[in-house]
């Protein structure tokens, strides 16, 4: 094939294969024929798009991935020394939930080193596939330069003989050798490079999923101390679990005839004693710090950026205002849309919509009163903070719930669990995706407002889909 090619191309012969490959039997050939012939099927096949191959692969490796995540055990001596940690641990609420919040750090850093594996992944079998795709394409033609090759080999050009067809013959075998032969070479050093790069990135996949593996290890060790610790928080506050299962009941009634957000949060507040109470305490130490005078506060502002304010408290560190730039993203994953783009409905977004992996914890992202927990109409699994300064964060899509209402969570607390596939919710419905999805959404006074501004920097992403 390539040797026609060349032939066609330099206007001499075209080079028809015997018993000895280099005896040439003389034809016509012009350009204009070879440019006249049929182009290969994969000239004329369109060129894949990077987008969608590298989103189709991302969906391959993350399906891999969770049927990895099967396999991996802890074993009886690792389960045993984390029994032993929390047993260890001193059984007080502060403790248990400084614990808690400390895991929960470890388990999101964790989850986003799997996510970026994911992706690097991803990103490497998309190059295999790439080479891969390349060598298949120029199969024939990679074939008819090793043929060369091992012609070349075995049978070198004739020497030139006293009788003039010889001679004739040697020389166009002359001239064709100088026209093919740099094509080869050039040829097989890209065989010989596209096949290193084949080997480099497979050595790269390999040692990607090794440190994945382990990963993922620590990973399932972390979810399992954080279940021993919340078993712990749940035991010191059962004293009052008859009292909470009531409310729980008339919160879900309560819930059930609401029709909005507003109504919601309303009800909850005036008809909920342990959200009423906390409420009323929260607002009295509001108004107590507003009394503080200007050291007080700056002392109670810096104990509080020292990342150990005191876990006793019953209302935020601090404003609700002044937290811009400062809150990270409750759950590690990737933006799919922000406030104020199109959801999908013909209707603006009046929240952020987030794709996690499956079983992602969801931490509290700023100290707050949990005024509900638990499934509101077409939202699903949500839970409702009071921030304080008239701000209320609304967190829909989890499946596991792990927190209740009346109770003041801290910054990086654990509040909940995403589930294995996206949870059909309004605010989901639109996206084409089946990951799990959590919706954030920010109310000021009742008022959606767009939550980009209380972000760090690192978490402040352009939305994007991600199928």
């Amino acid at each position: 094939m390539i040797l026609q090619a060349i032939a066609a191309g330099v206007g001499v012969a075209v080079i028809v294969m015997s018993a000895n490959p280099f005896i040439v039997r003389a034809q016509d050939a012009t350009p204009e024929a070879a440019q006249s012939a049929p182009k290969p099927a994969a000239e004329l096949a369109s060129p894949p798009d990077p987008a969608a191959e590298l989103a189709a692969k991302r969906d391959q490796t993350r399906a891999e991935l969770e049927t990895l995540s099967k396999t991996i055990s802890l074993s009886t001596d690792k389960v045993g020394a984390l029994q032993q940690s929390i047993a260890d641990l001193e059984k007080s609420t502060e403790s248990i939930r400084q614990a808690l919040i400390d895991s929960a750090a470890r388990r999101k850093t964790l989850e986003k080193q799997i996510l970026e594996s994911e992706k690097k992944l991803a990103d490497l079998g998309v190059k295999e596939d790439g080479i891969r795709r390349s060598l298949h394409e120029r199969r024939g033609l990679l074939a008819e330069v090793l043929a060369a090759l091992q012609r070349m080999g075995r049978n070198p050009p004739p020497a030139l003989l006293v009788t003039p067809d010889d001679a004739l013959g040697s020389v166009r075998s002359a001239i064709l050798l100088g026209a093919v032969v740099p094509g080869i070479r050039k040829e097989t050093d890209k065989l010989a490079a596209d096949l290193a790069s084949l080997a480099a990135l497979q050595t790269a996949s390999a040692a990607e999923k090794a440190s994945l593996t382990a990963t993922m290890t620590d990973g399932i060790e972390e979810e399992r101390r954080m279940d021993l610790l919340l078993a712990e928080n749940d035991k010191l506050s059962r004293s009052n679990a008859a009292e909470l299962e009531a409310e729980r009941k008339r919160s879900e009634e309560l819930a059930g005839k609401a029709t909005s957000l507003e109504g919601l949060v309303a009800s909850m507040e005036s008809e909920i004693a342990s959200v009423r109470d906390a409420a009323a305490a929260a607002r009295l130490a509001e108004e107590n710090r507003k009394l503080l005078t200007d050291e007080q506060r700056a002392q109670a502002k810096a104990l509080a950026d020292s990342g150990v304010p005191d876990k006793n408290r019953i209302a935020p560190a601090y404003p609700f205002g002044e937290l811009k730039a400062k809150l990270e993203v409750p759950v590690t994953g990737d933006i799919l849309r922000q406030f104020g783009d199109a959801d999908g409905t013909g209707h603006e977004a009046m929240g952020m919509t987030v794709a996690t992996n499956p079983e992602t914890v969801v931490t509290a992202p700023a100290d707050g009163l949990v005024v509900f927990a638990g499934a509101f109409r077409s939202y699903g699994q949500m839970i409702i903070l009071d921030a304080g300064d008239g701000y209320h964060l609304v967190l829909s899509g989890m499946d596991t719930i792990n927190t209740r209402q009346g109770k003041f969570v801290f910054s990086g607390e654990p509040l909940a669990v995403m589930g294995a596939k996206r949870v059909a919710s309004a605010t989901a419905l639109a996206l084409e995706t089946n990951r799990p999805t959590l919706y954030i959404e920010f109310r000021k006074d009742g008022k959606p407002v767009d939550s980009r501004p209380w972000w760090t920097a690192k978490d402040t992403g352009k939305a994007r889909n991600d199928s």
